[in-house]
């Protein structure tokens, strides 16, 4: 396959609008209102088989929106939207769940997501929670994750989250300065999360996770080695690092101006000031113990899993429920209509409220496949023709010796290993294994 034009591959180095990170295969740009009829006929085939199936679970309420954030949130809605929102999702959740695809199917995993779904009080969780298992029961579920922004966590509130079986806690934490929380537009304070964390650690959630950002306005090397410094003090069961981007829908994608290295503090750093601020933190979690496992995490124990991405990104169906969420059927990429109005009206009407789809082909499948496994940093080339009856080491040969020749691969067991810049810069090199029919897209279109 032929390479991405390396000009757009120079481009990429600067924190230009857009988006870098990539988050699914085919592009958000290739799902059509015009395939919903391949969604909707596999939502009515009855499954053959142990393929998993999880549920995703979208709150689109917060107390502020980042001036990073490009996720459908709401931040002016009040207790009676909140009610008649969440009564929609029950809808949306019951249709699914009452279709042939679900029958007989336990689910592996459940996600709330967002949006915050802490943002929600004690009592209307508790009412959620019930409502979800009477029609999709989770007590054997391998994963609950459960998202939360720590400004506002209350411990009875995470006692109503303990009480309902959830396994993993993730804590939007981001960063430890007060100064860099307020001007990216962050609701919570330092305090908050230290406070938030004690909690969570008292209750005894099985895993707690907490997510930072490198790179986010005003960012600098001696507030993010204190951050990570804070990170091994708090020392979570794993860490999630992302790097910052400018998503065209967001407050920062209007205000900001792009820099180097050398700049002065008022704008967002380069890709490789990010990188290097990564490597630096995986270097100090390693020296601490921690063993990164994908692009993106670094965990205490090896053993640790993440039932939610793996499933996903090894084809698992989800159904992906709330106002513009993203699932997976049968093979067919869905999206759910993407304004308040819109979803709310056709769940009033007992329709599923998709508005656009992908049905992947068998070779579709396994190029998503290597695209998204890639980024947990090599490919198992056993695993892939047992399942596929393809090597992707062998597939993509020619993008393979690009990066071999570029140090950030290895042609080694299991069959590629990335580099540690390899695997830091995954997301820039994934759209070279594209199929030649989606290499000019647009992300999150």
């Amino acid at each position: 396959m032929a390479m991405v034009n390396l000009d757009e591959d120079a481009r990429q180095e600067r924190t230009g609008l857009g988006n870098y990170f990539v988050a699914n295969y085919p592009p958000f740009s290739y799902w059509k209102p015009d395939h919903l009829g391949a969604a909707r006929e596999a939502l009515q085939r009855p499954v053959a088989g142990d393929k998993p199936l999880g549920l995703y679970l979208h709150i689109p309420f917060c107390r502020k929106r980042c001036k990073f954030c490009y996720f459908r949130v709401y931040t002016d809605k009040n207790a009676g939207d909140i009610e008649t929102y969440v009564a929609a999702l029950m809808r949306e959740v019951e249709l699914l769940a009452a279709s042939p695809m679900a029958r007989n199917r336990g689910v592996e995993f459940v996600y709330f997501g967002g949006g915050t779904p802490s943002f929600l009080s004690a009592a209307q969780l508790e009412r959620l929670f019930a409502r979800v298992k009477a029609h999709v029961p989770w007590s054997s579920a391998a994963e609950i994750t459960f998202e939360c922004e720590p400004g506002t966590l209350q411990r009875h509130k995470l006692e109503a989250l303990r009480a309902a079986g959830v396994t993993r806690v993730s804590l939007g934490v981001e960063n430890f300065s007060e100064a860099l929380l307020k001007s990216n537009g962050r609701a919570h304070l330092s305090e908050e999360i230290f406070r938030a964390y004690g909690w969570i650690r008292e209750l005894g959630f099985p895993q707690v996770n907490i997510d930072l950002i490198a790179g986010m306005l005003d960012e600098s090397w001696d507030n993010w080695r204190d951050c990570i410094a804070k990170t091994l003090e708090l020392a979570p069961d794993c860490v999630t690092i992302y790097q910052m981007e400018l998503p065209y829908n967001t407050v920062f994608s209007k205000e900001l101006r792009v820099i180097g290295n050398d700049e002065p503090a008022g704008a967002v750093a380069d890709w490789p000031t990010k990188r290097a601020w990564v490597d630096y933190a995986y270097k100090e979690l390693e020296k601490a113990g921690y063993t990164v496992t994908s692009a993106t995490t670094a965990v205490k124990n090896a053993s640790t899993r993440f039932v939610y991405r793996d499933s996903l990104w090894r084809g698992a169906d989800m159904f992906g429920t709330g106002v513009a969420s993203f699932g997976h059927v049968g093979g067919a990429h869905v999206q759910n209509l993407d304004t308040w109005e819109a979803y709310l009206g056709a769940v009033d009407k007992g329709e599923v409220p998709w508005a656009r789809a992908y049905p992947l082909s068998e070779r579709e499948r396994f190029v998503r496949e290597a695209i998204l496994l890639l980024k947990k940093g090599y490919w198992d080339s056993a695993d892939f023709l047992a399942r596929h009856g393809r090597d992707p080491v062998a597939e993509f040969a020619a993008p393979v010796d690009d990066l071999v020749a570029m140090g950030m691969a290895s042609r080694q067991a299991p069959g590629l290993v990335l580099s540690r810049p390899g695997l830091i810069q995954v997301d820039r090199m994934l759209p070279r294994f594209f199929e030649p029919e989606h290499r000019n897209y647009k992300r999150y279109t």
